[in-house]
């Protein structure tokens, strides 16, 4: 059986499994990641479009990108899923010994990435389930299903090796329109600095360069007035408008708000 509410967080194969609808805020997506959802229902927000996954279904996330996540068990069932890591040292490896580097990237747009069913990936995570408690123990054992995955993933969609197989990181972009689009995701301020490219000091020169004041309190303004315009204008619920914009705790949201606006938010 999983473990219940809570993730087996492992190095490269992580287990999921809630009773209860989660929904855990803002992740930050280091390494490509392969899933597998065997039940529920799994909603992903990566700042661009909404993707639904439900029982059966795989998917691709890039690494470097922001998302957002709830998690939801069918009724009186359990959420859930099998996702492996693939970080860029097994990656470097794998090209190297199978020639991909030498490769031209044109990587597509896609963030969160819907796969095909195919028998190969089911196959492949059922073969994961004897793991479902424990790493293998034997590193070999380990680096042989990381490969697998990567050839299974290479052999049911050989444009992915544009992805996998790119290893810039991101570079200096834009910093005012990257943080109008991105402040709503709820990230340590070294994850913002390394996406737009810059150190974390670099990051908060230019910043206040900028906008004249900490990024902190530049967030913290910005999720607050994107707030008051889907409680007022759109008539949403608080309950979900503080989780939407960026804030961890709804009693900070609420004594934030309140300080910024003379009233609750549930008053507007």
């Amino acid at each position: 059986m999983f473990q219940k509410e809570e993730d087996q967080k492992l190095t490269h194969i992580l287990y999921s499994c809630y009773f209860s609808k989660s929904r855990e805020g803002e992740q930050f997506v280091p390494e490509h990641i392969f899933s597998y959802q065997i039940s529920g229902t799994l909603q992903l927000n990566d700042g661009h479009q909404s993707h639904v996954f439900k029982e059966g279904d795989f998917r691709f996330c890039k690494r470097n990108n922001l998302v957002k996540f709830i998690k939801i068990p069918p009724e009186n069932g359990e959420f859930r899923s099998i996702s492996v890591r693939l970080d860029q040292q097994m990656l470097r490896d794998f090209s190297r010994e199978y020639g991909y580097y030498d490769q031209v990237k044109k990587q597509g747009s896609e963030i969160i990435q819907e796969l095909k069913p195919d028998p190969l990936y089911k196959s492949y995570m059922d073969s994961l389930l004897p793991y479902q408690f424990k790493q293998p123990e034997n590193q070999k054992l380990l680096s042989l299903k990381l490969r697998e995955a990567i050839l299974i993933l290479l052999q049911t969609n050989p444009e992915l090796a544009d992805t996998l197989f790119d290893f810039t990181e991101p570079g200096k972009i834009d910093l005012e329109a990257f943080m109008n689009k991105n402040f709503h995701f709820n990230v340590e301020m070294k994850r913002f600095a390394y996406l737009t490219g810059r150190s974390l000091a670099t990051f908060k020169r230019d910043f206040e360069k900028l906008y004249q004041i900490p990024p902190g309190r530049w967030l913290q303004q910005r999720r607050l007035q994107e707030a008051y315009h889907l409680i007022k204008e759109k008539g949403r619920a608080v309950s979900d408008v503080y989780l939407e914009v960026g804030f961890e705790d709804l009693s900070h949201f609420s004594f934030a708000f309140k300080k910024k606006y003379g009233l609750s938010p549930s008053r507007i």
